[in-house]
């Protein structure tokens, strides 16, 4: 162990959960083996004052009770499938269905409660490491992921690659739960937000796509100007009430697989600006609609409805049943690569 490795807790079967720190400049950012979670991410404000932007948790319980996926990494489907169920090479899977009769974010262990394994770090730079095995969750085929998060002095990028010895689904992201104003602040209803997508993928009651691809023209979904994140998530439009806020995925401007400029959140209290650059083709927005009952964060913070947003670069959510919508399959020989900066300006 290390001053920039050292131990976090030790899980009820023994296993250890390191806590990795990564400096550069004034950021700092501390990220957990469990889950390959953020834990923190401080950055500075306005003024040169360190303010921590990432919500997170003291305790190992309190990551493995939470619902919220608070700062983990997400696999090996991020997002929704319809009733956990997709066809490939004429062969049905049927997966967990943990999220009423959907199954979210990898299933019932997905990477957010496993121990990723530190293959290499610097001072400013950490690579994890996990083995999905064939079956695992009901997926087909061994996923062996790579994430690299490197810390520079604007920002925190974040690295995906992926192999596989047989066909199978892949869509990885991070869960990080931001508040620009600091993560024990409060609502972030007054925090600006803006997406480069003229359209959104619209969703039934259970946040499972319809298949339409919508224009956000004319709606609240339109965040192609800056908006403050609070100032239509309750407006009476369906998919807005449905939802209880914004937890929908935009399909970006560009070119997928290009690492382009796609998102930009402000807080006006504490002045950071973040943009969000990635490789994906969509990314979920979401505004922290059921953090209620969340456990308590770092340092006491009452975390609680709405006290975090997401904007969890991916694939589309249910890709796999959507002919419409950028395919999730992974083949062997093929390289998942995908990358997202969080960048601070």
């Amino acid at each position: 162990m290390s001053d920039n490795r050292t131990l976090f807790a030790t899980m009820p079967n023994g296993d250890l959960v390191e806590e990795l720190t990564l400096r550069c400049g004034a950021l700092r950012c501390s990220i957990l083996t469990y889950g390959g979670a953020i834990r923190s991410l401080v950055v500075p404000d306005k003024d040169g004052n360190p303010v921590d932007v990432a919500l997170g948790f003291d305790t190992i319980e309190d990551y493995m009770t939470q619902t919220c996926y608070i700062g983990a990494l997400i696999g090996r489907f991020g997002n929704r499938i319809n009733q956990g169920k997709f066809t490939l090479n004429g062969v049905d899977y049927t997966l967990a269905t943990n999220n009423g009769p959907n199954h979210l974010h990898g299933g019932d262990i997905g990477f957010d409660k496993q121990i990723w394994t530190v293959e290499d770090q610097t001072e400013n730079q950490v690579v994890l490491s996990l083995v999905s095995p064939d079956g695992q969750e009901n997926y087909p085929g061994t996923l062996t992921v790579i994430v690299t998060y490197t810390l520079t002095e604007d920002g925190l990028s974040i690295s995906y690659h992926a192999n596989t010895d047989a066909d199978t689904l892949c869509n990885l992201t991070n869960h990080c739960y931001f508040n620009l104003s600091g993560h024990d602040s409060g609502p972030v209803d007054n925090q600006t937000i803006c997406i480069k997508a003229q359209s959104y993928t619209p969703t039934d009651a259970g946040s499972i796509p319809t298949g339409e691809i919508a224009s956000v023209e004319g709606t609240p979904m339109d965040l192609r100007t800056p908006v403050a994140m609070g100032a239509h998530w309750d407006d009476d439009f369906e998919q807005l009430t449905m939802a209880r806020g914004y937890d929908h995925n935009w399909v970006l401007d560009g070119e997928a697989g290009q690492l382009r400029h796609v998102a930009t959140a402000h807080s006006p209290a504490t002045g950071i600006t973040m943009e969000v650059h990635t490789t994906t083709p969509g990314v979920q927005f979401y505004s922290g609609n059921y953090m209620d009952g969340c456990p308590v964060g770092k340092d006491g913070a009452p975390y609680d409805k709405r006290w975090g947003f997401c904007l969890e670069t991916q694939n589309f959510p249910d890709a796999p049943n959507h002919a419409n919508f950028p395919s999730a399959v992974l083949k062997p020989g093929q390289e998942y690569k995908e990358e997202t900066v969080y960048k601070f300006v």
